[in-house]
């Protein structure tokens, strides 16, 4: 943070870009970033939450401060509420502050995984570079410095919006395949199936597609449909990433279908020998 600017400086500026659909409406007196990204990870945002679930999923900001150690005028605490607001896990208003859906759902060991994932989406930049590099491996950092940038994120805090991405990414569980690529996580059950499935409804009309079964009644399971999404639109797939795909497969269709022996499924490499 540049020493010009004081912490109120960001959070006013943070805030009006997170509460403002045209980004340019905001006050242009200094160079800004026109992308909502946190100033803290999504461990910190987890934090803020589960201080609030401590007293019951609402309360005000000298309680939230008293439990997190720290005191009202704290800058830092001020950018934790607002990094936990941008990952979506809570809500404030007038010194007041409130669970969301989400949040109640990552202060639950059982959904906090599914929960973390969902947060890690949330943010309108780490989305955007999901989606961005979701078939491939992510450049070197300079280079994804260089794409934060060009999404919006000035460039004297791109290196900062690069490491809590970083951060948060790996807490989310999206560099479970490796550091140099973002996959969706495999998560254990439906948690927040339902919900998604409200926030995303089908047009009117379409029925949701079935899985495997031919039922045509039921959506593919997360874990498949994550699986799904992860696959190259072209026809250059490495071997090596098919097998990491394969792997991936397998281990999510032990978490969901239920057996009792002791055999399991090897996915190796059989190299050819040349003629």
């Amino acid at each position: 943070m540049a020493s010009t600017e004081t912490v109120d400086d960001v959070i006013d500026l943070e805030e009006a870009l997170v509460q403002s659909d045209t980004p340019g409406e905001v006050e242009s007196k200094r160079e800004q970033s026109t992308i909502s990204f946190p100033y803290h990870d999504l461990t910190d945002a987890i934090t803020v939450a589960k201080g609030i679930h401590a007293f019951g999923g609402t309360c005000e900001n000298a309680q939230l401060a008293a439990q997190l150690q720290s005191t009202v005028t704290s800058g830092g605490f001020r950018l934790r509420l607002l990094a936990a607001k941008i990952f979506g896990l809570i809500t404030y208003k007038e010194g007041r502050n409130t669970l969301t859906r989400l949040g109640e759902q990552i202060c639950d060991s059982k959904q906090e995984k599914a929960a973390s994932a969902e947060a890690f989406l949330n943010v309108t930049l780490y989305r955007q570079v999901y989606e961005r590099f979701k078939n491939g491996a992510l450049p070197p950092n300079q280079g994804l410095e260089a794409a934060i940038a060009a999404m919006g994120v000035i460039e004297k805090q791109a290196g900062k919006a690069r490491q809590v991405l970083q951060r948060s990414a790996s807490q989310a569980g999206f560099f479970w395949s490796g550091q140099d690529r973002l996959v969706m996580p495999p998560i254990n059950g439906r948690a927040d199936q339902a919900a998604r499935a409200e926030k995303n409804p089908p047009p009117d009309g379409e029925k949701p597609k079935g899985g495997g079964d031919g039922g045509g009644g039921n959506t593919l399971h997360p874990l498949i449909a994550g699986l799904i999404k992860t696959l190259p639109a072209d026809e250059n797939w490495p071997i090596e990433r098919r097998v990491k795909w394969l792997r991936a497969a397998a281990q999510n269709f032990d978490l969901i279908y239920q057996d009792s022996g002791d055999d399991f499924i090897e996915i190796k490499i059989q190299r050819g020998t040349a003629q």
